[in-house]
């Protein structure tokens, strides 16, 4: 019988050749081209490169060795607040930035141990830390040009020579008494660097703003509130949808004047897409939480921005949180893909939003294409594709005088900023995030400069099923969850992906782990002296082996507790979020260290 099948399937092979064949591999995610060139084994910014892949072509470490993986060397930074940065590796340095006060060390990998060739202190105003809503993190430098770029806590953005650790220009682009700060890593882009404030809980108002890569000079200044003209809204502006068309919307959808302390901040992360010669921003929340006192849907703030990089003038906008009721802002990081999609190649990107949904949004056009739940979500119940509107839940609207109770996700979202990372050998994103839900109170709330404008008081806890935090491997073609790893505590830390099929990513307890990209199994771990919310990277060293390297050092929003010194049975403390990791300081402690893993020596 097995014979007469056998003929019968050949025969049939030979009338029709294709049934001989393999299957073709499901269609999956490819970076965009132009925005993400061949790896030269350095990281030169934090996100690897312009898609914001953070994904290394380095394959000497892979699934296979991962767990002969060691320590190769340590760095102590001298600073134990929350370190959020990507180190750089650029031609034999590395470069690594602190929390406030913003030292920058530049360490010789050439020699053993990586001794410290220089360290710029650029001093910044101690009363900056007053205005620093969550911890005085900084995420990172850039390096263009021979120069290191970098932000401090007050509000100053500063060029540095690279190889002298000389400063060569410094700006002043924000006040701290009015509550601006600066926590971002630039993006250098065509001889500019982009740039944003942070202070959205302080009454600010939103801006990104470009600066002479040469001589610091500001190009452009781009708000999020206010009329067509500040926004930069002009000729060329052509939004998908028709809720984002009409004229200075950023006035007319506030309270009078509203908008003039509406927030709207850019602290996230930056793209660019050389072949289109735009590049794709978030914006944060409107000010202050309460809802209630900011009636319209509040623009431009809880949306993404495509812009011409030379003017800074808009080609799209799109509001993923219209009149945001949650502080689910908009600044997550935004990958770039073509990716199949109904029979064509889409220009696409991926953001995994704080609402708790990944959108898969034509970066042309500013159209949706997708919004799946990557998080059991309650305070919404989805996207409408044709319009781009969120639908909200009335009953988990927020109301004064009400304590409402289970809202699904919290206020730092599902994923707050640390980024995720795409492979293009799997076609998948990799996102570490939280799970967790929370009450919330609004009350009012009264500006007055430099001190918090909230109006909200917040309880957070673990989200369905008990854990609070969660790695989800999404595939965005099939879109669906590949697979997904439970965590006990929130996740804070970045991700990373290799061609050795591997993701790396850290823990609030000091865990460094890599698990395998197709299936998630764990492969190895490290317990690092205190809690990882750093973005990991990947580098090929002087002597041509490749490197794995992250800051370990708890802090940030959901480390606080620990950075701060924080009362554990205060369950409002850290804007609510003390009350769902009030088990963090007997699991973990304050730190600064870089770790540097390499497999053993063949020598």
């Amino acid at each position: 019988m097995l014979a007469l099948l056998a003929v019968a399937y050949n025969i049939l092979a030979c009338a029709f050749p294709a049934l001989a064949q393999d299957p073709a591999p499901p269609a999956k995610a490819i970076p965009a081209p132009a925005a993400s060139p061949p790896d030269d084994g350095n990281w030169s910014m934090p996100a690897k490169n312009y898609a914001s892949t953070r994904f290394s072509e380095l394959d000497e470490i892979n699934a296979g060795n991962v767990r002969d993986l060691q320590v190769s060397f340590t760095f102590s930074t001298g600073v134990v607040r929350g370190h959020e940065a990507a180190p750089l590796v650029v031609n034999g340095t590395m470069y690594v930035v602190t929390p406030y006060p913003n030292h920058l060390h530049a360490l010789d990998l050439t020699k053993p141990g990586a001794p410290t060739k220089w360290t710029f202190e650029p001093k910044p105003a101690a009363s900056a830390q007053g205005v620093a809503c969550c911890d005085y993190v900084n995420r990172g430098p850039a390096f263009a040009d021979g120069k290191i770029f970098i932000t401090t806590l007050d509000a100053h953005t500063i060029a540095i020579d690279a190889e002298t650790g000389q400063e060569v220009w410094r700006t002043k682009l924000g006040d701290i008494n009015k509550g601006e700060s600066m926590t971002m890593a630039p993006l250098v882009v065509k001889g500019k660097v982009l740039v944003g404030n942070s202070g959205g809980e302080f009454g600010v108002r939103g801006w990104v703003t470009a600066l002479d890569a040469a001589t610091g000079k500001i190009v452009w200044r781009a708000y999020s509130t206010g009329p067509d003209k500040d926004v930069l809204i002009g000729p060329d502006y052509q939004p998908f949808y028709d809720k984002e068309k009409g004229k200075d919307l950023g006035v007319s959808t506030w309270p009078p004047n509203a908008w003039e302390i509406g927030g709207g901040t850019m602290w996230g992360w930056i793209s660019y897409d050389p072949e289109l010669d735009l590049i794709y921003h978030g914006t944060g929340n409107p000010g202050p939480w309460n809802p209630e006192q900011r009636p319209g849907d509040n623009k431009w703030t809880g949306g993404i921005f495509a812009r011409n990089p030379d003017t800074g003038q808009a080609r799209w906008f799109y509001q993923v949180v219209p009149h945001d009721l949650y502080d689910y802002d908009g600044i997550n990081e935004l990958i770039l893909v073509d990716l199949p999609w109904n029979g064509e190649t889409r220009k696409a990107l991926i953001r995994p939003e704080r609402n708790g949904y990944l959108y898969v949004i034509d970066r042309r056009t500013g159209e949706v294409l997708a919004a799946d739940p990557y998080f059991p979500v309650n305070s919404t119940s989805g996207v409408d594709l044709k319009t781009g509107q969120i639908q909200y839940n009335e009953d988990k609207h927020p109301r004064m005088g009400k304590v409402v109770r289970d809202i699904c996700p919290t206020a730092p979202g599902a994923k707050d900023w640390n980024p995720s990372a795409f492979s293009p050998r799997t076609g998948i994103v990799y996102i570490p995030h939280n799970n967790l839900c929370m009450d919330w109170e609004s009350v009012e709330a009264n500006y007055i400069a430099g001190t918090p404008y909230v109006g909200a008081n917040v309880k957070m806890y673990a989200g369905p099923g008990g854990h609070r935090g969660a790695f989800t491997a999404w595939d965005p073609v099939q879109r669906k969850k590949a697979w997904e790893i439970k965590e006990d505590l929130p996740l804070w830390s970045g991700a990373l992906a290799t061609a050795g099929d591997l993701v790396f990513y850290g823990t609030l307890d000091g865990w460094f782990k890599a698990v395998h990209a197709q299936t998630g199994e764990l492969l190895w771990r490290f317990k690092t002296g205190s809690g990882i919310i750093g973005q990991p990277i990947s580098y090929r060293g002087p002597d041509g082996r490749q490197y794995i390297a992250v800051l370990s050092g708890v802090g940030g929003w959901a480390g606080a507790i620990v950075a701060g010194d924080l009362d554990p049975h205060d369950a409002s403390a850290a804007k609510g979020f003390v009350n769902a990791v009030s088990d963090l300081p007997r699991r973990t402690t304050k730190g600064g260290m870089l770790y540097v893993f390499a497999l053993p020596s063949r020598s």
